[in-house]
């Protein structure tokens, strides 16, 4: 090729409000010779997945960016080598155009405090439970023969998640995770005032999972006992509920259990929701006083524009035998959800350390809901709180929704000093969106 020159090339710009795409596949490798007008590469935003087209005749000298990594539209994906000096123009060109207005995604409204004297609330045990069955993400390519793992980890994050055994419930999860916060919080069943339990995948329609908990836990005296959903973001509304029973004096020493069965809702196929779900329970005692630690602002909001990104038509943890009349999975809108669910975390991490008194330097760490680690990662730079504050361990227990915060901080848990404040956040179904200040 004579008279050529290098250069680089950025994905195709799209709609305003985007900032960023996935590689999906490279269709074309380092030394291969191309035409213009020839596929290069397909990717995914937000929004839309969209083709990648040579501008120009020309030879790749080096890719920039791995299938299903995530780059910024201002940044080069891809060098080539060409001889065609109108590519140095279109690249002026893109590098000139002048900034456009972001849309909004759809944002919680955030709730001013209360005038009236709130009650020191702490928590003071918090526990969890993960099934033996380690299911890595080859074990679930088997079902597709066209992406690898490192693909599925390039747009998840997740590398293996946890799966219940088949003899396994909800309730049976949810004592484990009960037992280990009672234990670390030095009570026993009987000093366990109420027990609400967050889950979306119950045992039965009634009754409701956490009186079957306190059957297990062998509790003697009558306590109130419910279930609560909302979705991922549920154990930050159940310990927002327990606060209030505390300072109402309905009940003190409170259990708040996360618990969700997935894996038995997932359609082998279907790439939306498959390598995303793990199974788990995760648990904390709640309680009046000092002795613990302190529970500090909330935030809580739905926001039913998105009531369709992420929806389940059955109740229960499994699909019922000869199912015909609907579909009985999980169903999620992933572009639309990545989207809503980015510009969530992001408002909702920086109102509730506004609402706090606090600077984002403050933070030690963002213990967030463990969606998906590209949803993340897009939050992080939105928030103000650098991503290396960040805590996810989202790549080998998948997205545990509901229970994901606290499994998270267990593991977190030894690295925690005293005074140090962290933040919660989660996005789920319903939308539903919830953030927590907690000083350790």
């Amino acid at each position: 090729m004579s008279n050529t020159f290098t250069t680089s090339l950025n994905l195709p710009a799209q709609a305003a409000a985007e900032t960023e795409a996935t590689i999906l596949k490279w269709h074309i490798s380092e030394g291969d010779v191309f035409e213009q007008g020839q596929l290069l590469a397909e990717a995914e935003s937000a929004k839309s997945t969209f083709e990648f087209e040579a501008p120009c005749d020309g030879k790749v000298s080096r890719l920039l960016f791995n299938e299903g990594e995530t780059a910024s539209f201002e940044e080069p994906v891809i060098e080539i080598e060409t001889s065609d000096e109108s590519v140095k123009k279109f690249q002026t060109a893109e590098a000139a155009r002048p900034p456009v207005e972001q849309e909004q995604a759809p944002i919680p409204v955030s709730h001013t405090s209360s005038s009236v004297p709130v009650q020191e609330i702490c928590i003071k045990g918090i526990g969890g439970y993960l099934p033996k069955r380690v299911v890595d993400n080859k074990e679930l390519l088997e079902h597709f023969d066209d992406i690898s793992d490192e693909y599925v980890y390039g747009v998840t994050g997740i590398r293996e998640r946890r799966w219940g055994a088949p003899d396994e419930k909800p309730s049976d999860m949810a004592l484990a995770a009960a037992n280990e916060a009672l234990k670390k919080a030095n009570l026993g069943p009987d000093d366990v005032g109420g027990i609400i339990v967050a889950t979306t995948t119950p045992d039965y329609a009634m009754p409701s999972t956490a009186c079957v908990l306190q059957q297990k836990l062998a509790i003697s005296k009558a306590v109130p006992s419910f279930d609560l959903n909302a979705a991922c973001s549920g154990w930050l509304y159940g310990i927002s509920v327990a606060k209030g029973l505390i300072a109402s004096g309905v009940a003190d020493n409170l259990l708040v259990v996360a618990v969700d069965i997935q894996s038995r809702l997932l359609e082998p196929g279907d790439r939306a929701t498959y390598f995303l779900f793990g199974d788990g329970a995760g648990a904390a005692v709640i309680a009046s006083g000092k002795n613990g630690h302190r529970v500090g602002e909330q935030i809580l909001a739905a926001d039913a524009k998105g009531i369709n990104q992420a929806c389940r038509l059955f109740p229960g943890y499994e699909v019922p035998a000869n199912c015909t009349d609907a579909d009985p999975w999980i169903r999620l809108d992933g572009r639309a959800l990545f989207r809503f669910a980015t510009e969530s975390f992001s408002f909702i991490i920086r109102q509730v350390i506004e609402k706090s008194g606090w600077q984002p330097r403050d933070v030690r760490w963002v213990v967030p809901h463990q969606a998906n680690g590209r949803i993340l990662k897009a939050a992080a730079k939105k928030s103000g709180v650098p991503f290396d504050r960040f805590f996810l361990n989202i790549d080998h227990v998948g997205n545990t929704s509901a229970a994901s915060i606290p499994l998270a901080l267990i593991e977190i848990e030894k690295y925690l000093s005293k005074g140090d404040k962290l933040v919660f956040c989660s996005v789920g179904a319903g939308i539903t969106y919830a953030a927590l200040a907690v000083e350790w």
